[in-house]
């Protein structure tokens, strides 16, 4: 059974094919979605065009969610070649890897700023130039992270950033709800990544964490993107401004012990 028949996905922040975004759109396109993308600079583009095109997407285009006008000429586009969209797929996170270890209070004024434009407000931006294109029964989706309810080691400012991103998604659910379009957010448990790589101590949490989860088992890109399929889905039609953990159950650990 195919959950998004007849739906379109847009999706941005695919880096490579370890992206839990490419994840999600996989399982998007496997549940029957037609799926567009949207990389943020030349460099990522030869990754992410072979990966759309091994799924027949023809909408490929770049977007710097810094610039409005960018973002206005993209859903321009969009609007163009689309014609509409059902699903939006945020998985935009940045901050300096300097600000991505040791204390937290040396992080600097720039950085924040830079940290919380590019993972946050970009949320913000890429909703109002969509919500023209989404119709009754669309959805959006974001990414987060445990670090942004309890403080986890060198995740510093980007903990501070996914806060205000799941604080975000419930505003932005609110908003947009009288018009029927939902927003919720996935908790992802840790992947290897081209982002998580730039937090220190990273692989050290990775190898420890089916230690402390109750299922004592990893996290694929592919766990995560069927999650989001059902969050996309008419199945959850009545589901907005939640985070949804996907994380084998680690998130409802109070102190961890070993269950090996």
């Amino acid at each position: 059974m195919k959950l998004l028949e007849g739906k379109t996905a847009l999706v941005f922040g695919v880096a490579n094919d370890h992206s839990i975004a490419w994840g999600i759109a996989k399982s998007m396109h496997e549940h029957g979605a037609r799926v567009a993308f949207s990389y943020a600079s030349e460099a990522l583009e030869r990754r992410v065009r072979p990966l759309a095109e091994s799924i027949d997407s023809t909408f490929v285009e770049k977007c710097d969610v810094t610039d409005d006008n960018q973002i206005e000429a993209l859903f321009e586009k969009a609007k163009d070649e689309l014609d509409s969209i059902d699903i939006l797929v945020h998985a935009i996170a940045y901050a300096e890897r300097d600000d991505l270890q040791g204390a937290f209070h040396q992080t600097s004024r720039a950085g924040f700023r830079l940290a919380m434009e590019i993972s946050v407000y970009s949320y913000i931006a890429l909703a109002r130039a969509a919500k023209p294109l989404m119709g009754p029964g669309s959805s959006m989706l974001t990414l987060t992270y445990y670090g942004a309810q309890k403080a986890v080691p060198n995740y510093n400012v980007m903990g501070v950033a996914k806060a205000a991103l799941e604080a975000t998604t419930r505003y932005l659910a609110v908003d947009l709800g009288r018009d029927r379009i939902r927003a919720n957010a996935i908790s992802a448990g840790p992947v290897r990544t081209l982002s998580a790589a730039g937090v220190s101590g990273f692989k050290r949490m990775y190898r420890e964490f089916t230690s402390y989860a109750p299922l004592g088992e990893p996290i694929s890109i592919e766990d995560i993107g069927g999650a989001a399929v059902w969050l996309a889905s008419d199945m959850a039609s009545k589901v907005t401004g939640e985070v949804l953990f996907v994380d084998s159950g680690y998130n409802i650990v109070g102190i961890p012990e070993s269950l090996e």
